[in-house]
Parts: structure tokens; sequence; C-alpha cells
């Protein structure tokens, strides 16, 4: 394995991400009126009515006018109401200082007939941001039942078409997000998108577990993520993290219902996918098809590297630890091809519970560009019958420590295991 630089472990055990970014997260305040030196905008000065009928769509658009311009103000939607809005474009750049309080209720039409045809992918979509704050107690509903309906995943003869997205935070920088509930979205639930220093905390996400392609947080293209204290259950992945995204951590994530946390898909129509620098640390995930996982497409290129999951509880999941590396969600065959995204530099450390198939861990890698230096320490996956097992195909690394199911199938080097062996048990407790 060539483990004599083994500079990749010692690289990945002391990654560190900043939490917290420019501004202090104190106690969610109730705003109702002016105070601090902050201007107070409040959408119903502009005529929204919040009654969950009446359009509130123009009102929200020139309450964020005002806000946008005014520095140190705050664009408060009231706790109590219900402000009906369609698809609409928030755009930076801001006035410095921007707090946007939601604590009502922001809802979604419902029916996919009546959508913005120029705004197919977007609801509420947020861009060119500096230095915002997200937060309140407030809720963001999709109103997505009747786009699950129309979905060809729910019903094959619906043709295949993108929905919008709830939150979208796009081409911003230094973004907060504390304690905001995003449910029941049209298709994605919350996108940070070519972003970097976002932190999001306390965010909660909830959707039927079999909804459709209703991912939880998606990160594409962003660096500098930091996602904490969130619980997330949805009919897809409840993270999932896509190319060109780098330094990006998880920490304190329930998980479920749901298709696990996944890096990927990557790889899909012989594209480019590149994810570096990941840390998943503390999380339990329960009752969801996949646990950790890593999904690429055949004829992709790239690379997943530096990665590592650790501390995490599974609970009655159906593939715990997943690398695919022959992903395909298309309505046509997929053929196996000869490149694919090259995954290596993987740690799986700390993680028990119960396996609802016996394919407990799965590595399951490209024949001509096989997962290499994929490290396996204190693992204990058990299914009820006792029949759990590990796979293995083109994959290369080891297993430090307990590791149950085995993990022979790896193709390892004894002497090398042995020295990386000695380096992981040195920094075993090594803090994020």
């Amino acid at each position: 394995m060539g483990y004599d630089n083994i500079g990749m472990l010692e690289e990945l055990e002391s990654m560190h991400i900043e939490e917290n970014y420019g501004i202090e997260l104190s106690e969610i305040p109730a705003w109702k009126s002016e105070r601090g030196g902050k201007v107070l905008v409040n959408v119903d000065s502009f005529g929204a009515v919040g009654d969950g009928v009446s359009v509130d769509t123009q009102a929200f658009q020139k309450a964020w006018d005002t806000a946008c311009s005014t520095p140190k103000s705050v664009l408060l939607v009231p706790q109590g109401q219900r402000y009906l809005v369609n698809a609409t474009k928030f755009k930076g750049p801001c006035a410095d200082n921007l707090i946007i309080q939601i604590d009502g209720t922001i809802v979604a039409p419902d029916e996919p007939k009546d959508w913005d045809p120029t705004l197919p992918r977007n609801w509420l979509h947020f861009s060119k941001l500096d230095g915002v704050l997200f937060q309140g107690n407030g809720v963001i509903d999709g109103s997505g039942s009747k786009w699950w309906a129309s979905s060809c995943k729910k019903n094959k003869s619906n043709p295949c078409r993108a929905a919008p997205t709830a939150l979208t935070i796009d081409s911003s920088s230094a973004i907060n997000v504390k304690g905001i509930t995003i449910q029941n979205s049209q298709q994605m639930h919350f996108v940070i998108s070519k972003s970097n220093s976002v932190r999001v905390n306390g965010v909660k996400v909830s959707a039927p577990g079999d909804s459709p392609n209703t991912d939880g947080i998606h990160i594409t293209s962003s660096t500098d993520v930091v996602l904490q204290d969130c619980k997330i259950g949805t009919g897809d992945d409840c993270i999932s993290i896509v190319n060109a995204s780098s330094n990006i951590k998880m920490k304190r994530i329930y998980c479920g219902p749901g298709h696990g946390i996944s890096i990927g898909s990557l790889g899909k129509d012989n594209s480019t996918g590149i994810v570096t620098k990941v840390v998943l640390d503390t999380a339990v995930l329960r009752n969801t098809t996949n646990g950790i996982r890593i999904k690429t497409w055949q004829g992709g290129s790239g690379y997943v590297r530096g990665v590592r999951f650790q501390n995490v509880r599974i609970e009655d999941v159906a593939n715990p630890i997943i690398i695919d590396q022959f992903y395909c969600d298309s309505p046509t065959t997929c053929k196996s091809q000869t490149s694919a995204v090259n995954i290596s530099e993987i740690i799986y450390r700390n993680i028990s519970g119960t396996t609802k198939s016996a394919k407990a861990i799965q590595f399951d890698c490209s024949d001509t560009v096989p997962c290499s230096n994929i490290v396996l320490s204190n693992i204990n996956l058990e299914k009820e019958d006792g029949t759990e097992e590990t796979y293995c195909h083109s994959a290369q690394g080891f297993g430090y420590g307990i590791v149950h199911p085995s993990a022979d199938c790896l193709n390892s080097n004894d002497k090398s295991a042995e020295v990386a062996g000695s380096i992981i048990q040195d920094i075993l407790h090594t803090e994020l």
C-alpha cells in the first residue's frame, strides 16, 4: 500500500475547521421592535397579509429591497402568521449586518402547474450575500405533496423533471443559519451552492420517508462549511456533498428517515467530480436505507480524498458503510465503463450499531480505478441473525483494532497496516 508515506493519516487526524464565523450566535431573540441600533423591517409593513391564502410575494420583495439596502437591518417574518410566497430571488450584495429573522411560516403554492416557469428549480433563492445571519424559530414549508405525486419515481408513467429547492444560498460568504425548520420541500430542502464560510446550526429538516429527491442539506461547489446539531428526516440523503466541495465538517447530526449521509453522487454523464477534506464527527442514523456512503457513476473522473467518518451510531440501517462506484439512478440501464472517480484516504472510526442487511460493510469499487487507503478502526456492526459480513471489490486498505465484521477482504500489506495502526493509536483521541 505504500504506507512509508503515512502523512495522509496524520493530516486527516489534525484537520480542523473553525466552527463559528463572524457573527456571535446567541439565543434567538423574538424581534418585535427596533433595538440595539437595528432597523426593523417587518414584511407586514409592506402589505403582507400572512393568512396563508393571500399572495405576499410582492410585500416580501419590497421588504427585501429596503432591508438589503439599509445597514444593520432585521428583515422580520413575524411569528403566528402564514405567508404564501411564490418563487422569488433575493439578490445582494446588501448593506452590512443584515439579519433575516424567520419566526412565522413561509409557505409555497401547492400546485406545480401554477409554478413560475422561469424559476423551475428555485423557490426562495438568496444570492451574493456576505456576513448575513438567517435565524428564527419559524418554518419554511414547500407544500411538496403534489410535486411528489407527479414524480417519475412515484409513478414511472410520469415524465422525469426537476422541481424547486425550498431554500438556496448561492454565491455567498460568511453566512450563518440558525434554528430554522425547513419541511416538505418540492425537491431538495436546503442547497448551499458556490459559497464559502457557511455555518448551519440547529436546523431541522422534515419530509416523509417516501418523498422523492427531497435531500435535506445539499452542498455543491462550496468550501469551509460546518453543519452542527441538525436533525434531518427526508426521502433522500439527509446530507449530500457533491462536486467542487472541500473543508466540510458535520458534527452532532441526527439522520432518519432518509438515504443516509452521502458524498456524491459524482461523475454522472462522464463528468469530473472532486470532493476533499470531509469530516463527520458524532452522528446517529436510524432506519435509513444507507448509513455513511460514497457514491459515483461509471465513466466519471476526478477524486474523493481525505474523508473521516467517526463516532457514528447506526440503528437498523440497511447499508451502514458503503462505497458504491456503480451507482445508477437512471430510468435507462447504466453500462460499465473504464474510467471512474478515484476514491482514497478514507477513515472509518468508532462506528457501531445494527444492520438490516448481511452486507454491513460494502466497498464496491471500480475494476480499473480501485479504492485505496481505506482505514477501518473500532467498527462493530451486527445483524440480528448474526449473518453480517464485509464485501470488497477492487478495494485496498486495512482494519485496525476491533473490526466486526472482519475486513480481511481488503487487500492490505500487513507491515504497512501495523505501522499505520500504531499512528492511529497515538492520535486516537485527537480533537477536531
